[in-house]
């Protein structure tokens, strides 16, 4: 039971400690970690490779928050594998990487960067 505690401590600490060097070595804004962490956990579920995770590290691996995306995407894998039973698990794993690869893919960010850099020098 010890070994357990000191797992999932070890685990969630992990992830946490990739966050806190991102914010003193990079110059990534909390925000943008945030949104990393959430779309690390959906991507890694999407790919089949955060279950085994989430099984090793228990509450380490869920309280995060990979954890976060990681419920995201499970929740959309049950939903559309519910809908349609069709679908294997495998197939809404794929479907739903491809909508969060489109969603992350949006030049909407692109835009912000060269309205601001254009703002910046008409100034």
């Amino acid at each position: 039971m010890l070994l357990t505690y000191a797992r999932v401590f070890l685990c969630g600490g992990l992830i946490c400690l990739v966050g806190q060097l991102l914010l003193l070595y990079t110059r990534l804004t909390s925000a943008r970690i945030l949104v990393a962490f959430v779309t690390l956990g959906v991507v890694l579920t999407a790919l089949g490779l955060y279950d085994p995770f989430v099984e090793f590290a228990g509450a380490g691996a869920t309280v995060p928050l990979t954890g976060f995306g990681y419920l995201l995407g499970k929740g959309a894998i049950d939903a559309v594998a519910a809908v349609t039973p069709a679908f294997s698990a495998r197939s809404c794993r794929f479907l739903v990487f491809l909508w969060y690869a489109i969603v992350v893919s949006t030049p909407d960010d692109c835009f912000y960067f060269y309205y601001t850099k254009k703002r910046r020098r008409c100034q």
